[in-house]
């Protein structure tokens, strides 16, 4: 298989399910999709190196993650953008559950949120996610103790408000 081939058929088996994971990260689709469309072009401009070395995955969701992080750091322009054309329209079709799963994400710092994306949604081990991350297996076990802690005190907020709202609505 050429190289070519072999890249297309490695994109199509894994695109989708990365643009899951970085929104996941991200709560930002459209910044996620960047993300990600960069990445698998950095990773076709390294790609003989990359097949050769084994599982390219990774390395392009590292580089996915890292690219939407700075995105992150840029947030002021974009800020100054909302506020001269008004808040972007909300993503359609969206369930209430994973407008919540969505927002509690939000509300962790982003080493938590990559932890609990690879660990949770792409089901990676703990020494996976320590390998990609590259941080140790306990500060992993940490900031996902801590994530889900915290993750659960958001979205039972959210289950008493919309409990509360039932009632009196």
């Amino acid at each position: 298989m050429s190289n070519e081939a072999e890249f297309d058929a490695f994109y199509a088996a894994t695109a989708k399910r990365l643009v899951a994971t970085v929104y996941a990260m991200t709560g930002d689709l459209a910044e996620a999709e960047d993300a990600v469309q960069e990445a698998y072009v950095r990773a076709w401009q390294r790609w003989a190196r990359l097949s050769e070395e084994g599982d390219p995955l990774p390395w392009v969701r590292t580089v996915a993650s890292r690219l939407a992080i700075s995105t992150w750091r840029r947030t002021g322009t974009r800020l100054r953008a909302q506020l001269r054309h008004g808040q972007a329209p909300d993503v359609p079709g969206l369930s209430e559950d994973r407008v919540a799963l969505v927002a509690a994400l939000r509300e962790l710092n982003p080493d938590q949120r990559r932890a609990v994306v690879l660990y949770h949604l792409l089901d990676l081990s703990v020494e996976d996610v320590a390998r990609e991350t590259r941080s140790t297996s306990g500060a992993v076990r940490t900031r996902l103790s801590r994530a889900r802690k915290q993750l659960g005190e958001h979205l039972t907020k959210i289950d008493t408000y919309d409990e509360g709202a039932i009632a009196h609505g």
